[in-house]
This record gives structure tokens, sequence and C-alpha cells, in this order.
């Protein structure tokens, strides 16, 4: 027939005009533009964390060290004892010290050091000697050199900083060996103190411990139930978008209004519980839980609906279909809200200023009612000193809180893993 239409004609390319080429060229062109950039993005970024890295590492090596003095002490010589059956540390070092410890030490140091270098060793430079013989008592045997911390003014003349007229003295110890830097391994199991010389972080790492396990206990059982429960079983209706809405808005405030609220609401309810892990971590898990919500709603929606008709199919009720098969495949979607929401409060000094966790505690909290403060705020207080040595010791306090965030989101990542499935 006159009009059969060829197919193989229809099926001709265009013609490659100049035109067409340079449109081709310019889009092939502004693809490789922004691969560039994306690629330039990446980069930029992983050199911003390498540098915030190396110069968190290189300014706070120095707040894991501490200037002390070699004293060597003859216990033979002195005539003192330790008594094994007085009953725990704290009962043996005041045994010591009524013994004369404090004095036996100040002489040591006297001998070996001089009177001038003597009187730079720091005033609680005994009890360091009495709580090793607490530990070995076998020490009071013969004689022993014991590196105790100097003081706070020593150490920053042996820095470069500080009184100058120090300086000399500082030197010439340091030239005959008995002043130097050395790793103080008591910074990760002292609490806070006023020297920087005798600061330490284990009481703050605590409290952010304790007060993490509250958060997690309250906001992640609620925030899963919740999100089960509108996603799966709330009916359509103007409250339940009323309250989609409320905690879409509840996850954008700002963290010091959920301060405001645990003020007013816990600390009413439990006024003697001030600064406790307790009340942080209830203020905190308000915080967290929104985040937890939108997360786990996101991830049951992700689930296939063939899995609920599945499950359905068999005989499953719906409860077993919510609880046995749509929340295991939705866990680790959950888990990645649940690092993103805990990854933000861990990092949260705002709400806890207004509970009073920015208190001076002396002492690692022993449960969650006592007194206690958070890496953060004490990484704020020690930022607040301008001795070099708070100065370190901040740096120091950063870098283990770093460290403590990668475990805990590696703790999770690796439960999100375990817990993945694939259909």
């Amino acid at each position: 027939m006159s009009d059969t239409v060829n197919i193989d004609e229809t099926r001709v390319p265009p013609t490659r005009t100049p035109a067409f080429e340079a449109r081709l060229k310019k889009r092939y062109a502004a693809e490789r533009r922004f691969k560039a950039m994306g690629l330039s993005a990446i980069v930029f970024s992983i050199a911003v964390l390498l540098f915030l890295l190396v110069t968190m590492t290189i300014n706070g090596f120095g707040g894991f060290q501490r200037a002390e003095m070699k004293v060597p002490v003859d216990f033979p010589a002195m005539g003192i004892s330790v008594n094994t059956t007085a009953g725990d540390e704290d009962a043996i070092v005041r045994d010591l010290q009524n013994q004369g410890l404090p004095e036996i030490v100040q002489f040591s140091a006297e001998e070996a050091l001089g009177s001038e270098g003597a009187a730079e060793l720091n005033g609680e430079a005994w009890r360091i000697v009495a709580r090793q013989i607490a530990a070995d008592p076998n020490l009071l045997d013969r004689e022993n050199s014991f590196w105790l911390p100097a003081t706070e003014d020593l150490a920053s003349a042996y820095a470069g900083d500080g009184k100058v007229d120090l300086q000399p003295l500082a030197a010439q110890l340091s030239e005959r060996g008995l002043l130097d830097e050395r790793f103080d391994p008591g910074f990760m199991s002292r609490a806070d103190a006023t020297d920087p010389q005798l600061v330490g972080i284990w009481g703050a790492l605590k409290g952010s411990i304790l007060t993490m396990i509250v958060t997690l206990l309250l906001a992640f059982p609620i925030g899963v139930l919740a999100a089960l429960y509108l996603e799966e079983y709330a009916p359509k209706n103007r409250w339940t978008d009323l309250i989609e809405v409320s905690i879409n808005n509840l996850a954008a405030v700002p963290s010091i209004i959920f301060g405001l609220l645990g003020l007013a609401v816990f600390l009413a309810i439990f006024p003697n519980y001030r600064s406790a892990p307790l009340i942080g971590g209830m203020t905190l898990a308000l915080m967290t839980m929104p985040v937890i919500v939108i997360s786990g709603r996101n991830a049951i929606k992700a689930v296939p609906p063939s899995i609920r008709d599945g499950a359905l199919a068999v005989g499953a009720s719906p409860v077993q279909v919510v609880f046995h098969h749509v929340l295991p495949l939705a866990l680790p979607g959950i888990l990645t809200g649940t690092i993103i929401g805990m990854a933000r409060a861990l990092g949260e000094t705002a709400p806890l200023l207004l509970i009073g966790m920015r208190a001076f505690v002396s002492s690692p909290p022993s449960g969650f009612t006592d007194n206690a403060t958070v890496l953060p705020m004490q990484i704020f207080l020690w930022s607040d000193e301008i001795d070099r040595g708070f100065v370190e010791r901040t740096s120091a306090a950063i870098i283990v809180l770093l460290i403590f965030l990668l475990l805990m989101n590696g703790l999770a990542i690796y439960l999100r893993n375990r817990f993945e499935k694939k259909w």
C-alpha cells in the first residue's frame, strides 16, 4: 500500500546539527561541573573533620599529662607502718596521716629537691603516696621514689607561662631529672577540683553515662510505642493530625525550652534531686522523644504492605503482625533516629544549666539521684578558667567526649546492622 509507513525510517536518529552538538556539549560540561562540586564538598568536609581532630589531638595531648617531681622516700628510716585491718583505703590513708606521712613526704622532698623545690610540691602529694601504700603495703619495707604532682605555679613556669621567677627553678629541676611532664592516668579516674594538677574527668563521664541511661530508658520505649500507635492504630482525624503537627514542632523546639520545662515540672515534683542524673535524663528524654517518634514512624511506614498481608494471611493477629513482623523490620530505621537523638542529647548544656547540673562536683556520683555534672558542662566550666592547665584539660575532655560519642554511636550502628533484615 502507498500509505504504509516504513518502520526503519521512523527510527533514524535526528541529524546532529552544530547547534545540537553545542547543546549536548554544554550538558556534559554541566554534569562534569556538578560531579566536581560534589567531590569538592566531600573533600572539604573530610579536610575540616581532619583539621578538627588533629587540632584537638595536638592541644589535648598535654591535658593527659601533668608536671611531676621525683621524690625518694626512705620508709624503713621513718618508722611508719600500715594497719591492713584498718578497713578500706580511706581508713588506711587516715591512719598514715596520723602517723605523720605528710611531714615525712615533705621532709623527703626537701632532702631531694631543696627547700625551694619542696615548697612547690603539691599539698595533696602525700595522699598519692598514702594510696599507693594502701594498695601495696610492701612499699614500706624499702626506699621508693614517687613521681608527685607539682604546684600549679611551678607547672605553668615549666610550660613557659606563669611566674617568671619560678622558671629558673623549673629549668634546674628538669636538668637534674627531678621535674618532668608525665602521663597522668588519674585524669580518667578523678573528679573535678580547683587545681588543674588534680582535676579528673571520671566524675563528669560517669554523670554523662548515668544521664544517657535514664534518657534512653525513657525516650526509646515511649517513642517507639507512640510511633507504632500513630502509624498502625490511631484513626485518621483532626486529633491525630494535631498530635502529628505537635510532635513535628517539638522536634524543632530549642533545647533550652525543655530545660525550662524540666525546671518547672520535674524539680517541682522532685525538689531534692536537683543536678541529679535522674532529672537530667528525664529532661533530655523530653527533647529526644520527638526525634525517635518521627524516625520510628518513617521506618514503620517503609515496611512493605506485603509483609503485613502475608502475616495476616497465615493467621497472625494484628498485634502479632506489628510486634513480630513490622517492628523487627523497622528497628534499624528506629535505631538510626535514636542515634541522632542521643547524640544531640549527649552534647547539650542549655537544658542542664537550668536544672542545676552546673554544680562543682568533687566526687563521682554513685547513683542516679546523686549530685553530678556531665561532660559538656565540665568542658564549659573549665573553658571559663584562664589557667593554662585548665586550657589543656579542656581539650583533653573534648577528646574524651568525642571518643564517648563514637563508642555510643558505634554500639548503636552495630545493633542496627545486627537487626537489619532485607526483603
